[in-house]
């Protein structure tokens, strides 16, 4: 398996590996598959975190960070997701490495968060811990311990407050 980073031609399989990563009604295409159009639509996708997992020439998972503000900072967070991968390939470790290879990305570019909406028992084996215990405000109170958090070395304990992700994410 390859991890790299997304390229043009990659936008159809994209869209469809999160069509059908969340597909929970035939039919139905889930809020995830044109959430990424929209990011990238409006900018706030980061290039440099939209990764594809590469198999035998195909596009089987993708996972993206969009800008977001924390508090008054523009810089110091970004928001993962979605993370997606195709039904047969789920469960033999391209999530998990799309998880490791963003958060590597991200810290190399000197951000001090990765911010995202999920699941406790799989984000926490990557570092990740409920928002609320680094202050950070989640933009949904129901949310809960499902809103979380990852430091990064550029993390400094003032990055903290409202967490507040890409326009898009609100428009979906």
């Amino acid at each position: 398996m390859l991890i790299r980073r997304e390229l043009p031609g990659d936008q159809a399989a994209i869209r469809a590996v999160h069509s059908e990563a969340f597909r929970r009604e035939a039919g139905v295409t889930p809020v995830e598959a044109p959430l990424v159009d929209e990011l990238r639509a409006e900018g706030a996708l980061i290039s440099a975190l939209s990764l594809v997992a590469v198999r035998e020439g195909a596009v089987v998972g993708h996972v993206c960070c969009s800008r977001a503000r924390l508090g008054d900072d523009t810089a110091a967070a970004v928001g993962l997701g979605p993370l997606g991968v195709l039904p047969a390939h789920q469960a033999v470790g391209v999530g998990s490495a799309l998880v490791h290879a963003v958060v590597a990305v991200a810290d190399a570019l000197g951000h001090g968060l990765v911010v995202l909406l999920g699941e406790p028992a799989y984000y926490s084996r990557f570092g990740f811990v409920a928002s609320a215990d680094l202050s950070i405000t989640a933009p949904e109170p129901r949310w809960g311990r499902n809103f979380q958090a990852r430091t990064l070395a550029a993390y400094e304990p003032t990055q903290a407050g409202a967490f507040e992700y890409a326009p898009a994410f609100s428009r979906i």
